[in-house]
């Protein structure tokens, strides 16, 4: 499935004459495959965290945040393929539109796929995703370390496709997910409030 496919979704839930999301111009993957954790204040406040496989973000809502914490499970909801220059996006979306709110970089970098089948060999991410389970390790300047995606919840009769995010036990303790309002982007500095009042302004 080419790019133009697999962001028919994004492109469909967005008035680009409205938002200043990107919409997508085909960018070309880099030498690794990158990564992104925005902090998004729209209906609920969340994180979505979106990693590279192929020409775009596959991408999960995570309402608790990642956590460097083996012990946290973090609840993980799958959304829409994003197109890979919204790693750096970051602003206010218009009231009204689809995800309406303000988006900030907490972090970015690049990941190393980890996935293996059961006799140990390397497994394709974007297979492993399909199989419902992959590892791998970030590479970002806040969140660094093994990580696995599990799914948990298929999306048939019980509702919705649902993920667990977990950070690999053998690592030891770490910090949770932080405060996102007093948390600052990895861009820019900037807090939540600081996009919302500087880019909401000129949006005006």
């Amino acid at each position: 499935m080419g790019e133009r496919d697999r962001l028919r979704e994004y492109h469909g839930k967005r008035d680009f004459d409205r938002t200043g999301e990107p919409r997508g111009t085909g960018a070309a993957p880099g030498p690794e495959p990158r990564f992104v954790v925005q902090i998004h204040d729209a209906r609920r406040m969340h994180f979505d965290v979106r990693l590279q496989v192929g020409d775009v973000l596959r991408s999960w809502s995570v309402p608790r945040g990642p956590s460097a914490d083996p012990r946290d499970k973090r609840l993980a909801v799958p959304t829409e393929d994003h197109p890979l220059e919204y790693e750096e996006f970051e602003g206010v979306i218009p009231r009204g539109e689809y995800g309406g709110g303000t988006v900030i970089v907490w972090d970015h970098g690049t990941y190393e796929p980890l996935s293996h089948d059961r006799r140990g060999r390397p497994l394709d991410f974007a297979e492993s995703l399909e199989r419902g389970h992959a590892t791998f390790r970030l590479r970002g300047a806040k969140l660094r370390g093994e990580y696995a995606l599990t799914r948990f919840r298929d999306g048939g009769d019980d509702g919705g496709e649902a993920w667990l995010l977990v950070r690999a036990a053998q690592q030891g303790a770490g910090r949770g997910a932080p405060d996102p309002r007093r948390a600052r982007s990895a861009r820019t500095g900037r807090t939540l409030a600081q996009v919302t009042a500087e880019d909401g302004e000129r949006s005006r």
